[in-house]
């Protein structure tokens, strides 16, 4: 079975997907963005602060956590800025490494984004909401 998850503690989607897919006890979460946050002006790594922790809003929404983290693919307009959000992410991830895809991008979906994050999780068989 698949479904569907749209979340209300996210910022609204305004496009034609979901922000996360279940099937077959994984969870494929669409592209994360700052769109609509506080900091989608803002620089780099606020940007990349608001979307990990949309990510871990949702992992802890379905009862998974880091650990439970697949693979994880992470699209910027300005590969040369990486260092700056390394940090960011070896300290969201503790000692939990998932794999990683990391893609330069000419543009995101509004000029003023610099990242988004897509991931696949585990879902945990007695765990998350239906």
């Amino acid at each position: 079975m698949i479904q569907k998850c749209s979340y209300d503690f996210l910022p609204v989607i305004a496009g034609p997907y979901v922000h996360a897919t279940k099937h077959n006890q994984t969870l494929y979460i669409s592209g994360l963005t700052a769109f609509g946050t506080d900091v989608q002006c803002g620089e780099l790594s606020k940007q990349t602060e608001e979307v990990l922790s949309q990510l871990l809003k949702i992992l802890d929404y379905e009862a998974c956590s880091v650990s439970d983290l697949i693979k994880v693919t992470i699209f910027v307009t300005d590969i040369t800025q990486l260092s700056s959000i390394r940090q960011q992410l070896f300290d969201v991830y503790q000692n939990h490494l998932p794999a990683c895809s990391l893609v330069e991008v000419s543009a995101l979906i509004h000029s003023d984004l610099k990242i988004e994050i897509e991931a696949i999780a585990a879902l945990n068989s007695n765990g998350g909401h239906q």
